[in-house]
């Protein structure tokens, strides 16, 4: 994959993730138990045998800095190159990134560098893919750019980009979140597609673009160069069919847009079932992120039930069902917790740490006892004391208060946040 550079996007304020990133990016939000978002595509370029790497970054980037620079560390003799790219300003740009494609032009004297093909990818997308195959489609068809689709159901298309074919899969058409009834019926895809493909339709009648580009690093350049366009689905794409050659690779693997609170919620739970769509549980394929070197976890009189324990953690006497719970997380005993996903804590509280908190009447770090928490985000190193009831007593969809926010009917509470004894929301 020498011929093949990957920039990876680290996106805008992500607001529709707020409160989770208030404080952080969002490929800086934690994923899975012990993960980081921007680990997805960081590791799909490893085992890609991708090894020069651009990060561009923006908003709330010492978190996520942080963490790749502890992470990602390639030695003399692999030959690797992982650059941080935060925006700044220059004598020729005092703006900030106006989109995802204008992040790569303000970026352009840096991958002056890159090899001959260039890879875009988003850093708050969840899936496993060899970006190799991929480029050996773009490289056998000749294509100037390339794009990875995916088949979708019709009502599925018209939250995301979908396009238009012609039998040997180049793109002839693009569309952005079609609404209209007319539009959505003229971008349906003929079976002889799939079948070309060797894909199963299963009554998808759309392909959505997955938001990674492949590029020849000279039709890049040209069509940034050349142009005020910010964004690459929305404008650099669908200007660039009359001149280009865009083809369309095709992917039915899991593929997740982290880019609500929903869809962030749906992917935790979908991971606590039996057989998931999506795991981490493969050992020739393994996401890799910061080593922490933490002991297993102390499970004491508990109940757990289609959950994820990660390392580290320590349970009393507390049921967990359908639950993710993050590392070093702390459940004291008749604990009750349902579809939530507990984030951890970063360090471990010590016993002067506890009498401290005892003499400032402060609860301790992680969850009390005799809680019931149910369709709750809680975020690292949370204080929620003893009696406390997650429970969104007053059915309430989106709300956002100093404590903790409901988004779309699931509760967030916010890093580092206190709540004291007998509270109930």
């Amino acid at each position: 994959m020498s011929e093949l550079t990957a920039v990876i996007l680290g996106g805008g304020r992500g607001t529709r993730l707020d409160p989770l990133t208030r404080l952080r990016a969002k490929p800086a939000v934690p994923i899975g138990g012990k993960f980081r978002l921007i680990d997805v595509p960081i590791s799909n370029c490893l085992h890609s045998g991708i090894r020069k790497v651009f990060i561009l970054t923006q908003f709330n980037t010492e978190s996520l800095h942080r963490h790749i620079y502890n992470t990602y560390r390639f030695d003399t003799f692999s030959k690797g190159d992982l650059r941080l790219l935060a925006a700044q300003q220059t004598s020729d740009n005092q703006d900030w990134y106006q989109g995802n494609a204008d992040a790569v032009r303000k970026n352009l004297m840096f991958l002056k560098s890159a090899d001959d093909h260039i890879i875009i990818l988003a850093g708050d997308h969840l899936y496993r893919m060899n970006y190799q195959n991929f480029f050996e489609h773009h490289l056998k068809v000749k294509a100037d750019i390339s794009i990875a689709v995916k088949p979708i159901f019709e009502y599925e298309a018209t939250e995301v980009g979908v396009l238009k074919t012609d039998k040997k899969g180049i793109i002839t058409d693009f569309y952005e979140k079609p609404k209209e009834p007319e539009i959505l019926s003229k971008f349906k895809i003929d079976q002889e597609l799939f079948d070309h493909f060797k894909i199963e339709s299963q009554n998808r009648l759309h392909i959505a673009s997955m938001g990674i580009y492949i590029f020849k690093k000279d039709v890049l350049f040209k069509l940034l160069e050349n142009s005020d366009l910010q964004d690459f689905g929305k404008e650099i794409v669908p200007s660039a069919l009359k001149k280009h050659k865009v083809s369309a690779y095709f992917f039915d693997g899991y593929w997740e847009d982290i880019g609500t609170m929903r869809s962030f919620f749906e992917a935790h739970m979908r991971m606590t079932h039996p057989v998931p769509e999506f795991n981490f549980y493969d050992e020739n394929y393994p996401f890799y992120t910061r080593p922490r070197y933490l002991p297993a976890s102390k499970i004491n009189n508990c109940q757990i039930n289609h959950s994820l324990v990660s390392e580290g953690c320590i349970l009393l006497g507390s049921i967990i069902e359908h639950s993710v719970v993050g590392i070093r997380s702390f459940i004291d005993e008749g604990t009750l917790i349902q579809r939530s996903i507990l984030m951890g804590n970063q360090y471990y509280e010590t016993i002067a740490n506890r009498n401290r908190n005892r003499e400032l009447g402060k609860p301790n770090l992680g969850i009390g006892n005799n809680c019931i928490i149910r369709n709750a985000i809680i975020d690292l190193d949370c204080f929620i004391g003893n009696n406390v009831q997650l429970i969104n007593k007053d059915n309430q969809t989106e709300i956002d208060t100093d404590l903790y926010s409901i988004k779309d009917g699931i509760i967030i509470i916010p890093k580092s946040t206190v709540i004291p004894d007998n509270t109930i929301i």
